[in-house]
């Protein structure tokens, strides 16, 4: 006997998952920066490169730390950085702490990226909220705030 709760056969026409939902919209939302960074001439990067200016942004992070935090190997993100640098937008250099480590360093231009970059994170939130609304805006920061605070760092 199969269980009821299994989706594995659901049909085409089934509602998405929650995961899938948010998938979409953080799709949407990268797109909308990407395409904002490109637009503001930086386009001679791809989205993988645009990525790593998320969150906490490369500034004093080691190369390993932004592969733990992007959940990608550090070859890849030392390739991305490799590129970043031979474009001009950061500068390694020894980690102070520990000589074995490198650190990255936003150059001038890897600075005006990272504006770019947040700034057109702040127009997709905007247009997120002309779409559904400040009041479900407000709601829909509110939920995930509080399912980022879920205690402990294992999956739900």
């Amino acid at each position: 006997m199969s269980s009821p709760n299994l989706r594995s056969s659901a049909p085409a026409t089934e509602p998405r998952l929650i995961g899938s939902l948010l998938r979409v919209a953080w799709e949407r939302v990268r797109e909308h920066v990407y395409q904002g960074v490109c637009s503001d001439g930086f386009d001679d990067l791809n989205r993988a490169h645009v990525a790593l200016f998320r969150y906490e942004g490369l500034e004093g992070q080691r190369p390993s730390q932004v592969a733990d935090r992007m959940q990608i190997t550090k070859q890849s993100v030392n390739d991305l950085l490799r590129h970043l640098e031979n474009r001009g937008y950061v500068e390694s250099e020894p980690d102070s702490n520990d000589k074995r480590a490198r650190l990255i360093r936003l150059t001038a231009r890897g600075r005006l990226l990272e504006a770019s970059t947040w700034k057109h994170a702040g127009t997709a939130e905007d247009r997120l909220k002309d779409h559904i609304g400040v009041k479900r805006f407000l709601t829909l920061l509110e939920i995930l705030r509080a399912i980022q605070e879920i205690p402990g760092s294992r999956p739900l």
